[in-house]
């Protein structure tokens, strides 16, 4: 938030994505930041991914995910978040 970010990625490898994600994203909405983009990544079951959707996050990238691919998805999203 000092710093002006666009985004942030968080990467999950321990189960708690359900819980710690959208604490992030109500933590950044409280502190005036609703405008950064969250994205997710890590050993997240597709079964949570409507969830994590649901709860604000714009992208999930798991396991095999090209690191281009990904890239240029959240340069998407900050492109279209601040258009």
């Amino acid at each position: 938030i000092e710093n002006d970010v666009h985004a942030v990625g968080v990467s999950s490898l321990a189960a708690g994505h359900k819980t710690l994600i959208p604490l992030l994203i109500d933590a950044l909405a409280k502190a005036g930041a609703a405008d950064i983009i969250v994205f997710a990544g890590g050993v997240i079951p597709r079964q949570d991914y409507d969830f994590l959707h649901e709860a604000g996050v714009v992208g999930i990238y798991g396991p095999g995910t090209q690191i281009p691919n990904a890239a240029q998805d959240v340069m998407q999203h900050i492109r279209k978040a601040r258009s």
